[in-house]
């Protein structure tokens, strides 16, 4: 059975930190997609970054490039998502998600692209 596990949410100010963590269990993942989506309240589901978990290239959203970066540990099957310089905007509960398939840039946008989602982790930032 998969799961994929996200942890690290919490509150901080503007301008500060976060690293999420997504702990995937279940199977191989070593041929597959790991997204990182976003979801505030009122709002759709909306597209953050991706990772490819055997190369590791990756690909963001234009509203958080520069600032967050996507990483994995292959060794503790567990991908990363570090965000500096945070924002009131970037408020929201982020899930992880795992989709067969290699990352290529603007190829992992569509969350119908991925099979698999963590349950989520909120993230608040206060101005």
């Amino acid at each position: 059975q998969v799961q994929l596990a996200e942890s690290g949410g919490g509150l901080v100010q503007a301008g500060g930190s976060l690293r999420l963590s997504c702990a995937a269990s279940g199977r191989t993942f070593r041929s597959y997609a790991m997204g990182w989506f976003r979801q505030a309240p009122g709002k759709e589901r909306e597209f953050v970054g991706a990772i490819d978990w055997s190369v590791g290239s990756t690909d963001y959203a234009d509203s958080v490039k520069g600032r967050f970066t996507a990483s994995r540990d292959n060794a503790k099957n567990t991908v990363y998502l570090q965000m500096n310089s945070l924002k009131p905007e970037d408020t929201a509960v982020y899930y992880c998600a795992a989709g067969v398939g290699t990352v290529v840039p603007g190829g992992w946008t569509d969350p119908r692209r991925y099979a698999y989602w963590g349950q989520g982790t909120q993230v608040t930032v206060s101005s």
